[in-house]
């Protein structure tokens, strides 16, 4: 069986909402999604690939031609992306793009969609769903994982139990998030702060709930980092009971940050490991 992360799908954008003063939503469909499928996971993500200008690629699109035959400077930006929702009748799929006016290529890319315009993506990929077994979630994160923190919401069973924290840069990029879960929603207004540094301080001085925890913490790297030192170490939380990544990292680039997140992840899991051990 083929893994569904390196399947390339083609979208045509059907049209663009502004969500909020920093984040646009572009819906794609046509024939070219129709071999996609989600799965059960609410933090799927697909890898959109963008083509360099002045490189003509294979048709029919193919990523394994690409790698094999041509030089890594031809081949397309690679930008990952969760998927925000997908109506599996209407067959249309919505990212969400942080837009910050010219910084980047896929928020610009978005701003800029016109109906008729080309995405090539593979996936998805995904590891996370709110599961009814826990007494309760947590939830964490920034613009980079408010797509999949609200999609999250919906998928929670009814009833079930969630404290979520979101960090946005004001109070104009709220939005109403939809859920059958008792859920209750903090926001955190960054302003000109250090990204992640308010968000942080209101993950570690929240309500602790009784019971099993599921935890979901994505976002700036180093407010990831302080933050799985938390739940790790000082409320031993389980590895299998959370969901945690860096999505990106303040000073560095996102292909240098997809480089040397590898690296990054395995200091934190030997840091961790020790200071398991001497808390245990």
């Amino acid at each position: 069986m083929s893994d569904r992360r390196s399947v390339v799908h083609i979208g045509r954008v059907l049209r663009t909402e502004t969500v909020n003063p920093h984040l646009i939503r572009v819906v794609l469909g046509g024939d070219g999604l129709s071999e996609f499928g989600l799965g059960e996971h609410s933090d799927a993500y697909v890898k959109l690939q963008f083509p360099r200008d002045g490189v003509t690629y294979p048709e029919p699109f193919d990523l394994t031609t690409i790698r094999q035959t041509m030089p890594r400077e031809q081949w397309p930006v690679v930008r990952t992306y969760t998927v925000r929702h997908w109506d599996e009748q209407a067959r249309e799929l919505c990212i969400d793009f942080v837009w910050h006016g010219d910084e980047g290529i896929a928020g610009p890319w978005a701003a800029n969609a016109q109906p008729g315009d080309e995405l090539i993506f593979a996936g998805p990929g995904g590891a996370y769903h709110p599961r009814e077994d826990y007494d309760w979630h947590l939830l964490a994160g920034d613009e980079a994982a408010l797509p999949a923190i609200a999609a999250s919401l919906e998928a929670l069973p009814p009833g079930a139990v969630a404290k979520v924290y979101l960090e946005v840069e004001g109070p104009e990029d709220e939005l109403q998030l939809k859920s059958a879960g008792d859920v209750q929603v903090h926001w955190v207004h960054r302003g000109s702060t250090v990204p992640g540094r308010r968000l942080e301080d209101a993950v570690l001085g929240a309500e602790w709930l009784s019971g099993r925890v599921q935890a979901f913490i994505h976002g700036e790297a180093h407010f990831v980092k302080a933050v799985r030192k938390y739940l790790r170490v000082d409320r031993d939380m389980p590895r299998g009971d959370l969901s945690i990544s860096g999505y990106w990292r303040l000073g560095v680039t996102e292909d240098g940050w997809q480089a040397s997140k590898p690296e990054w992840n395995k200091r934190i899991e030997q840091e961790e490991e020790v200071l398991v051990k001497i808390a245990s």
